[in-house]
């Protein structure tokens, strides 16, 4: 009777060790996860950062035109207020709604901005300064960026969601406070970075 009770002992210890060792192991990959969430996030709002701080310059260069469009100048400094006030902390990732809020302000500054861009190229004056030009390969540049840093972020929360979706880590998961991520979700024909040209084709 006494060697059952130790056999029995014996294989609960090494369950209770393997289900431990599996535990630490589905912890360590889920801090590692959301950590890679969290870099990934602190990049795409670093480079819609950077295309705000581009715009007052580009506002300012585009005031030296002769008659150019107001409402289209407030527009753009409008949105750009807006945009730069909705700010997301990696526990607001967890909420859809709040990344819908960045997202939307975001769309409606490159919407913006795009409108400004178009109105510009009937400045032929404006296209040939330097600065304007300097400004066009910056945020030339910085869509680019955008478009990477989301397509880096959704990835990583792709990977992410899966290990807190997976078996036997979603039994836990939660319970340690690892809870899905929301994707950025671009709006129809976001993918494709606003026209910032300036008609120098």
């Amino acid at each position: 009777m006494r060697s059952k009770g130790a056999i029995t002992l014996v294989v609960l210890a090494l369950v209770l060790g393997v289900v431990g060792c599996g535990a630490t192991s589905s912890y360590n990959s889920l801090v590692q996860g959301d950590e890679q969430v969290q870099q990934a996030w602190a990049n795409v709002q670093a480079t819609y950062q950077r295309r705000a701080d581009l715009i007052p310059n580009l506002v300012e260069t585009v005031k030296g035109a002769a008659d150019f469009e107001q409402e289209t100048l407030t527009a753009v400094t409008e949105a750009r207020a807006k945009a730069t006030s909705i700010q997301v902390t990696p526990e607001g990732l967890e909420n859809p709604q709040q990344l819908q809020q960045y997202q939307q302000a975001q769309s409606a500054l490159g919407q913006s901005l795009g409108r400004l861009l178009a109105v510009s190229e009937n400045y032929p004056q404006l296209q040939a300064t330097q600065s304007f030009s300097d400004l066009q390969a910056q945020l030339e540049g910085t869509e680019n960026r955008i478009t990477v840093a989301r397509r880096d972020y959704n990835n990583a929360v792709r990977q992410y969601n899966t290990q807190v979706r997976s078996f036997p880590t979603v039994l836990f998961a939660s319970l340690m406070g690892f809870d899905q991520k929301a994707s950025f979700e671009a709006e129809q024909g976001a993918e494709q970075a606003p026209d910032v040209n300036f008609g120098s084709e």
